[in-house]
């Protein structure tokens, strides 16, 4: 029996530490998965078997001594490509990395691994992260597990769609501008950006040090269900004492949140792009059923937006053509792939400045978002404008299409995605936002898990 394979991170952990599984068991079964759907969806493009196997049989000894490693004693995780992850190559999808093999792993990577777990493999990603389609010409094009001919999303899309799949418990993901939170709507998982200064992104493909981007970037958990956000969060959260953004503030518990006694704002419609019927449909059905369930919701949007994506857009556009020609030139790439070279497009012959105007407008729109979550605890809003897309149609989008997600990059502000619904035709997931103030990661999480619980939540893939 390998139903396990698609329990929660949290379950399984508790199921080895009380001898009712192997470690081994597990991973084997993980292994066995990676075999029967990677052929399918691309997702999982470094692995580490035989490193895996032993990992486990050493932590099943300990167990069996009475010895538990730590919160991930034996769960089974993958790690997306653009983390340094010891004695993997790791590539971040660029041809200047093809044989990267770090001699280290990130502070988030080794947190994982001291809290026991189990490194089976890297996932793709778009080329230095940078882009919506998951493909590069390293590893080539990832697919969704619920529709092969759809895109994962990005830029954690390999990340997303193995954990879909059934091949992983447990996933870090990268977030610049909507890279956990996107894909996990796309592929119907759970995931997490975390407040900006949070987690160290030491490490990182993009590290810390992106000038004027370089708050926009967090790295955060992607699980099937909310308790495994929570349960991995804190773990990486601890000070590096190397990413000079990362502020030693308290992580709350999502358990100690009271639901009762929270104010929460919803919007469909942010005033930049009218999301499609299924996206809008899941949430307000949402919205319904929190309030059938004693919420109280507020029907508002931050006037703010429309001018918050503006600004986005007008910060890429000046800064992101030059920040990933440094990256290249950085990472040794002489022949980045078209998405990329789309992005960088003109930047040589035309370089670009950030108008300190554009910072001080930056400043002021975030100030006023502030304003706004002074009277809510958390927003319920759209994840993104539409459900999983034909490969290659989001390189027909602009930076406002994203305008759902980006915002609360530029904000800084946490932001969860869940599991609400399924589209009308095709069977494929709808996620939904749940947005809280800095720092309250736990409101974030408590109201996504109670909409996971209200509305069903993970449903495994027919693949």
């Amino acid at each position: 029996m390998t139903d396990f394979l698609f329990w929660s991170a949290t379950r399984i952990a508790q199921g080895i530490r009380l001898g009712n599984l192997r470690a081994v068991d597990v991973i084997d079964a993980c292994l066995q998965r990676i075999d029967e759907v990677n052929p399918l969806i691309n997702a999982v493009v470094q692995r580490a078997d035989e490193r895996a196997r032993y990992e486990a049989m050493e932590l099943d000894a300990l167990a069996a001594r009475g010895t538990i490693n730590g919160p991930l004693h034996g769960v089974p995780i993958t790690l997306k490509d653009s983390l340094d992850t010891e004695g993997l190559i790791s590539t971040g999808g660029t041809q200047g990395r093809v044989d990267y093999l770090p001699d280290q792993d990130a502070p988030v990577v080794a947190a994982l691994r001291a809290a026991g777990a189990v490194v089976l493999g890297k996932t793709n990603t778009p080329e230095l992260t940078l882009g919506g389609e998951t493909d590069n010409l390293v590893y080539g094009r990832t697919n969704n597990p619920y529709a092969l001919e759809r895109s994962p999303g990005g830029s954690s899309g390999g990340s997303a769609s193995i954990i879909a799949a059934g091949g992983s418990a447990l996933e870090l993901g990268s977030d610049t501008g909507g890279s956990i939170r996107e894909p996990a709507h796309l592929c119907g998982v759970a995931g997490i950006k975390p407040t900006a200064g949070r987690v160290p992104r030491t490490g990182h493909i993009i590290p810390y040090g992106a000038g004027v981007l370089d708050s926009l970037t967090q790295i955060g958990p992607i699980a099937r269900y909310v308790e495994d956000l929570a349960l991995a969060l804190p773990l990486i959260c601890e000070m590096d004492w190397r990413d000079p953004s990362v502020v030693p503030m308290p992580l709350y518990d999502p358990a100690d949140v009271n639901l009762d006694e929270l104010h929460l704002a919803m919007y469909t419609d942010n005033g930049v792009i009218k999301p499609c019927v299924d996206v809008v449909d899941t949430v307000r059905s949402v919205a319904t059923s929190l309030v059938g369930d004693g919420s109280r919701i507020t029907e508002t949007t931050p006037s703010c937006i429309p001018q918050a994506a503006e600004l986005f857009e007008q910060l890429l556009r000046a800064a992101r053509g030059g920040n990933a020609m440094r990256l290249l030139e950085r990472y040794g790439t002489t022949n980045p792939g078209p998405n990329l070279e789309c992005l960088i497009k003109g930047e040589l012959a035309e370089p670009k400045t950030v108008d300190p105007v554009l910072m001080e407008s930056i400043d002021e729109v975030k100030s006023q978002a502030l304003q706004f979550m002074r009277n809510y605890d958390a927003i319920i809003c759209p994840a993104s404008h539409d459900i999983a897309r034909p490969h290659g149609a989001s390189l027909q989008d602009d930076f406002l299409t994203w305008s759902h997600i980006t915002v609360y990059n530029l904000f800084g502000w946490p932001a969860a995605v869940v599991r609400a619904g399924t589209s009308q035709h095709g069977n494929l997931p709808v996620g939904v936002q749940v947005v809280a103030a800095p720092w309250r990661e736990d409101i974030a999480l408590a109201v996504a898990a109670r909409i996971e619980k209200l509305m069903g939540g993970y449903q495994k893939p027919d693949i």
